[in-house]
């Protein structure tokens, strides 16, 4: 396997580790374990990292003339980065959002003397 073709099994499994944590993350907010969704977006963050490293640096070569090339795997590395980014997201604005509901119950609840 060549260089270019490692690289970009890196960036897939390292981004398809955050994605997963990512994932993770909206699950235990739903359960409303706040703490471990935070954790887990986290642990998505560094291994998103790695994959974007690995990403960056094969930009690199190709700006100083190494024909990385454009390759099927690498296209798809690259959609799985930009995958993993928006479920980033997303799982940042549902655990926001579990927050708030969570928080509103809990207000209702006082309210009611329940």
């Amino acid at each position: 396997m060549e260089g270019l073709e490692i690289t970009c099994f890196q960036i897939i499994s390292n981004v398809g580790t955050a994605r997963s944590s990512y994932i993770e993350a909206i699950h235990k907010a739903k359960e409303r374990d706040f703490d471990g969704a935070r954790a887990c977006v986290e642990a998505g963050q560094q291994e998103f990292l790695k994959g974007h490293e690995a990403h960056f640096e094969l930009l690199q070569r190709e700006a100083k003339g190494d024909p990385a090339g454009s390759s099927l795997i690498l296209i798809h590395a690259e959609d799985q980065l930009m995958s993993a980014e928006g479920f980033k997201i997303i799982a940042e604005e549902m655990i926001a959002s579990y927050e708030q509901m969570d928080a509103l119950e809990k207000k209702l609840m006082r309210q009611s003397g329940t």
